[in-house]
Formats: structure tokens, C-alpha cells, sequence
């Protein structure tokens, strides 16, 4: 199962109104201005650990080397990104009416957790289960961890119903 997380205001956070991971040693700290919610490095390596793929699914222009890149300055490899180019390509490509910023369900993602509630609410009508996240909340990593159980164990439901 395919677990996805929007960058900005959900794991790229800042550390006036979020807990942060510690800023990466100078001189990377200048090459990756953005930081980390506090716990993305461990949930996301606890997320894989317990056989879930992590994708990173932004509108974000960033290039998909650049995210990669940042995150394994952390000690984390992500196992897909898609993001605003790549979309654009692979998503919206030719069709005349616009589709949404983000179909999580095209690339096979499960779960797609966002700060938006228009994202997450396009989840319901694509698809795809969501879990919004913006503020700052302890709790937050075994929020979503139960949240990707639950889903999973949906899917396994269906499949042996189907």
C-alpha cells in the first residue's frame, strides 16, 4: 500500500507555529532552506518498516532530485515523487477541463495526507482516503499510522469481498 504526504504546511513546516526537526548542518542548511515537522524522518522510516510505500505528492514546482536529495540529507529514501511538472504531464496532460491539483489514486496511493480540505475532499469523489493535517499536533505520527492500518485493512476487506 501506497502512503503520500503533500510537502508544504504538512511535512515542511515552519518552526515559528510547528515543532521542527533540527536544521541540517551549514552548508546544507543553505541548499535546503525548509524544515522537517517534528517525526517525518522516523515516521516515514516506521511507515516503510511496517511494508508501506512513501511517496511525496506536491503541487509544488520542486524538482523531484531536489526533494529526493533533501530528504536523504535526513537519512530517508522515498520510494516515489510526483510532483507539480510531473502531474502536469502525466495527470492533467491533454484533457481540456482541469482535473484536480492532485489524483493520488492515478499513481496507485492508498492514502494521500494534505493540509487542504479541498484536497481531502476530492478523496471521497476520486477515490483515494485522505487525512488532514495543518496544525501543530503532537500526536500526529501515530495518528497517521493508525489512519494507514485502517485504510489497509479496508482494502484487504474489499479485495477478499471482490
Amino acid at each position: 500500500m501506497r502512503v503520500s504526504f503533500d510537502l508544504d504546511e504538512v511535512l515542511f513546516v515552519s518552526p515559528e507555529t510547528h515543532k521542527t526537526e533540527p536544521p541540517l548542518p551549514f552548508p546544507l542548511s543553505r541548499i535546503y532552506k525548509e524544515r522537517l515537522r517534528l517525526g517525518t524522518p522516523a515516521l516515514i522510516r516506521e511507515l516503510q518498516e511496517l511494508g508501506y510505500e512513501v511517496w511525496i505528492y506536491t503541487s509544488s514546482f520542486r524538482t523531484e532530485s531536489y526533494i529526493r536529495r533533501l530528504f536523504r540529507c535526513y537519512g530517508v529514501r522515498l520510494d516515489g515523487i510526483v510532483n507539480g511538472e510531473r502531474h502536469q504531464r502525466e495527470v492533467q496532460r491533454n484533457n481540456t477541463t482541469p482535473l484536480p491539483q492532485k489524483l493520488p489514486n492515478r499513481y496507485r496511493i492508498s492514502l494521500h495526507v494534505d493540509d487542504e480540505s479541498v484536497v481531502c475532499s476530492w478523496g471521497r469523489e476520486y477515490g483515494y482516503s485522505t487525512y488532514q493535517l495543518n496544525a501543530q499536533d503532537d500526536d500526529w505520527k501515530e495518528k497517521i499510522l493508525q489512519k494507514a492500518k485502517e485504510v489497509q485493512e479496508k482494502e484487504r476487506r474489499i479485495r477478499a469481498e471482490g
